[in-house]
């Protein structure tokens, strides 16, 4: 195999590779060999079909799985002589096909990582935010557990319906004029200035009484999950069937056997341990967004502009669906679009820098990813599929990249942990207001 360089500029690289005919008649004739032991055609017992017959029908093919085989092993024996480490997949352009007596030529374009020195990491000062889980929190999810097991009484007198009282109704959703699918119900509960509901269903409700039918107007979210409805003016004929109030039950203990514990100490405790992990949490969180800030003003390397570009393009595919749905907080809104892909590219700039910086920290510490932890991974998102479980671990089984794509969110935090022991860690007691604020994200 002979290699030439042709490109070494920055971070790019090219070379162009012959393989030299003679490798390639070896190879393709081994593989012929192989097919004409397995082939079976008429009037030929097995592994008798004449070479000449046997070339002659499969030669093409066997061509087409040699070339991908030859291109990447020299690709691979390439990198590992020149010392490559490419940043994303190589780009590979065929230059003269495999032919007899004649040689492969191909070319091969490439970004390479940058060489990352790692900065000096003593002296990382971080703050642990931390928040109690107060009373009134777990009085306010007790409420909402008592709520969810309410039940709904008659209302005998005779009275249109006020805020906080429920109409029992029958509907049917119709799209201009035509009942849509999922718009129909009968015998649904909807509370006047509830939620769960399209907003305007349920307030122009308010004032009917047992009997009465109503047309009501509403426009479905932009970003309601059912594409065809998203964004539409559509109505709803109601026919008002009954009238009733909620009767909440009362927190004790009867509450919590009703809904499957022993008493209403147990649910205390779930809920504050619960409270307690989310704001572990969120300061976790915290925690690493302040590390990473940390870290981002010691990167002082290139970063490959191809994997800027990819993770910009993901990016931005999700801003601009947050675009068309609405969804844009006000001060991007208030950007035009050269602006805003200009913070966003700077956004992947920064992303692609510390991920490669907690690589190679991650590298030189021998940090690694167990087989138990990508299990557990791939578990993880299985559980998201019911009933597709298998389905999804024979996906990971047939694809390494994705399999990759779990192997570096479980690293860096493994990376991230090892830092936070090095750090110097002063607690700090909040309020859970101020540990759930989100600082605006760093350009």
């Amino acid at each position: 195999m002979q290699v030439t360089p042709t490109l070494n500029e920055g971070l790019k690289r090219a070379f162009t590779v012959v393989v030299p005919s003679a490798d390639l008649q070896a190879r393709r004739d081994a593989r012929l060999a192989e097919v004409a032991k397995t082939i079976k055609l008429p009037g030929f017992r097995p592994g008798k079909v004449p070479a000449s017959l046997v070339k002659q029908r499969y030669s093409d093919s066997v061509n087409a799985e040699l070339l991908e085989e030859v291109i990447n092993d020299a690709t691979t024996k390439l990198f590992e002589e020149q010392k490559v480490r490419p940043a994303m997949q190589p780009k590979v352009e065929v230059t003269s096909a495999i032919e007899d007596g004649k040689d492969l030529e191909f070319k091969i374009e490439t970004e390479v990582l940058p060489e990352i020195t790692v900065p000096d990491l003593s002296g990382l000062k971080l703050t642990r935010l931390g928040a109690k889980v107060s009373e009134e929190t777990v009085e306010k999810a007790l409420n909402d557990v008592a709520r969810r097991s309410r039940k709904f009484e008659t209302i005998e007198e005779d009275r249109p319906a006020a805020k906080g009282d429920v109409v029992c109704v029958d509907f049917v959703g119709k799209l201009d004029g035509t009942p849509f699918d999922g718009g129909t119900a009968d015998d649904v509960n909807v509370e006047i200035g509830g939620e769960g509901f399209i907003p305007g269903f349920a307030e122009q409700m308010e004032g009917m009484k047992a009997g009465e039918e109503r047309v009501i107007n509403v426009t479905f979210p932009a970003d309601y999950q059912a594409e065809e409805l998203a964004g539409k003016a559509v109505t709803f004929d109601i026919k008002a069937k009954s009238l009733k109030k909620a009767v909440d039950p009362a927190i004790d203990d009867e509450l919590a056997k009703t809904i499957g514990f022993e008493n209403l100490e147990q649910i205390r405790k779930i809920i504050t341990e619960q409270a307690e992990g989310e704001y572990q949490q969120l300061s976790r969180l915290r925690m690493k967004r302040d590390l990473l800030d940390a870290l981002s003003e010691k990167t002082d390397f290139e970063a490959p502009a191809s994997m800027v570009d990819a993770e910009f393009n993901q990016i931005w595919s999700r801003v601009e669906e947050d675009r068309k749905a609405g969804r844009l907080d006000e001060e991007d809104a208030g950007k035009d679009e050269e602006t805003l892909k200009a913070d966003y590219h700077r956004i992947a700039e920064r992303r692609v820098k510390l991920g490669l910086l907690l690589a190679e920290i991650g590298r030189k510490q021998e940090i690694q990813v167990s087989r138990e932890e990508l299990l557990g991974a791939m578990q993880q998102e299985a559980q998201r599929y019911p009933g597709q479980e298998q389905m999804v671990f024979e996906f990971f089984s047939k694809n390494p990249q994705a399999v990759e794509g779990l192997r570096g969110p479980i690293l860096e935090n493994k990376v991230v942990d090892y830092l936070i022991e090095l750090a110097d860690v002063t607690d700090k007691d909040v309020t859970p207001e101020e540990l759930a604020e989100i600082p605006p994200a760093e350009l």
